[in-house]
């Protein structure tokens, strides 16, 4: 096993930079005659059944509250394809723009919650409020999953997991190593 170099003392306001949790995600809402699209980075696998997903959504902005009033949620995973429309997004306010029609995505009817799909995303997690506990000092909302959709092709997407300061990595080479793993914890 080959020994890490030397490490040197690093900012920690930019430890996100290594410990992003996933890709990032476009999370769609709507309410009443109100619809939104937000990017979003900040979200966690909590639970496997049922499904939980726990993210930060800023206080203050449409997104908030579309999901506050509505509690739904869709949680749509954008490829490389849509990082333009991803920064786009999240460099926009849905308060005075529809940003479907700004950023030529098309909002599919959901199966089971009143926010819309986009179609363009890889897939799809209808989402419905399961906890708000930490909503009020945290901003932090956990969501169920309660329908998801997956296109078939490719298994392995390339996604986007953003480092800050405007830089993304795209998801890389898969390594299979189920081979190692015990049964259960599959």
């Amino acid at each position: 096993m080959s020994h890490a170099s030397d490490k040197v003392n690093f900012p920690v306001e930019k430890a996100r930079r290594y410990l992003e949790p996933g890709p990032i995600v476009l999370v769609s809402s709507a309410h009443n005659d109100q619809r939104n699209i937000m990017t979003m980075g900040w979200h966690s696998i909590m639970a496997f059944s049922p499904s939980l997903v726990g993210c930060l959504i800023s206080a203050g902005s449409h997104s908030f509250e579309l999901v506050r009033q509505s509690g739904e949620c869709v949680i749509n995973l954008p490829t490389t394809a849509l990082t333009d429309e991803v920064i786009g997004i999240g460099n926009t306010s849905g308060a005075v723009t529809d940003k479907f029609e700004r950023f030529g995505l098309t909002a599919d009817p959901a199966q089971q919650v009143g926010a819309p799909l986009i179609r363009e995303c890889h897939a799809h997690f209808e989402c419905r409020l399961f906890d708000d506990s930490l909503v009020d000092r945290y901003n932090f909302f956990i969501w169920e999953v309660i329908t998801a959709q997956v296109a078939e092709t490719p298994i392995h997407p390339q996604t986007l997991h953003y480092t800050g300061d405007g830089v993304f990595m795209v998801s890389g080479e898969v390594i299979d190593r189920r081979s190692q793993f015990l049964p259960e914890m599959l």
